[in-house]
């Protein structure tokens, strides 16, 4: 449980013996395909982290649409601001395929920074860290080209794959290309045609909702 929570970015800042303490408060707990870790609007009252398996959060709009915003792999964190306070579900996080994570209840997290004032300093900081590195890829992607940009998310969602086990090549990603569309801002239609560019070209196969990328380096000659 350390060892995990060691690899979570918002922990990087964090003593061994904070990581510890953490620990020692968190629940695990499994979710079948499909199921919903919470929903948009619940009561903010636990952050998780991924052990095994995949998640996305997405949100729904009055027409009927859902927006995928974002996927979680091994090692990653969701529902962080429960830490601090209880506010909303901003999304729906649900599992993509068969995951185990561990949850850790705001209240005793909050109890843990009264008694340890250090690590929320050290929270603080690393959550600082995480918000000025979503800032710049924020800028780095208003230049970027449409297939920059979903070379880019492809290749995050790779390097989840390959962090859960998964070998270097021949990597299966279970993703629509609206999905793809939609965590890299572009239109359906412009991901759709780069990935044929990518399939032409021997990167990637795609089948229905899922693809495989053979060649994972060679996203990188897409993104300028």
């Amino acid at each position: 449980m350390v060892e995990l929570l060691g690899r979570v970015p918002a922990f990087s800042t964090l003593e061994p013996g904070d990581l510890q303490r953490i620990a020692e408060l968190a629940v695990p707990r499994r979710f079948e395909p499909g199921e919903a870790v919470f929903r948009e609007g619940d009561a903010s009252d636990t952050c998780y982290v991924v052990r095994d398996g995949r998640v996305r959060a997405v949100r729904s709009h009055g027409d009927g649409r859902t927006i995928t915003l974002a996927t979680f792999g091994p090692g990653d964190i969701f529902g962080e601001l429960a830490m601090f306070e209880d506010e909303r579900r901003s999304a729906t996080v649900e599992a993509i395929e068969r995951t185990s994570v561990v949850g850790v209840l705001g209240p005793d997290m909050r109890r843990l920074m009264r008694e340890f004032p250090e690590i929320a300093i050290r929270l603080v900081i690393a959550l600082g860290r995480r918000l000025r590195e979503t800032n710049e890829r924020l800028s780095r992607q208003s230049f970027q080209t449409v297939q920059s940009r979903v070379a880019v998310v492809l290749g995050e969602l790779v390097q989840q794959r390959i962090a859960a086990g998964n070998g270097d090549s021949d990597v299966l990603v279970t993703a629509t290309q609206a999905d793809l569309a939609q965590l890299a801002g572009s239109s359906r239609e412009s991901a759709s045609r780069f990935l044929a560019v990518l399939e032409r070209a021997g990167v990637i196969s795609q089948g229905r909702g899922r693809l495989v990328v053979h060649n994972p380096e060679a996203l990188e000659q897409y993104v300028f």
